[in-house]
């Protein structure tokens, strides 16, 4: 996959199938160290997606339920940015 833009990514999976995904945003949590990226894919954007990523850019599940809860809070404030925005336009 070529000509992506600033806020897609390919991610390959596990059978080495390319998924082109949007990123929705990305931040750091000071706390853990840890960079994360939320996304979804173009082909299914109902379902969210979060990952933590490294210098490199390389992509680690979030398995500590603590931590997924954490990202998880932040998706939900930006979301409801996201709609509060909508409402006022």
């Amino acid at each position: 996959m070529e000509n992506l833009t600033e806020k897609q990514m390919v991610i390959t999976d596990e059978n080495g199938v390319e998924h082109l995904c949007e990123i929705l945003f990305t931040f750091e949590n000071e706390e853990r160290g840890m960079s994360y990226v939320v996304f979804f894919e173009l082909d299914n954007p109902d379902e969210v997606l979060a990952m933590r990523y490294n210098e490199d850019g390389t992509l680690q599940d979030i398995e500590d339920d603590e931590e997924f809860e954490e990202v998880l809070e932040v998706f939900e404030a930006f979301d409801e940015e996201q709609e509060k925005t909508e409402r006022e336009n």
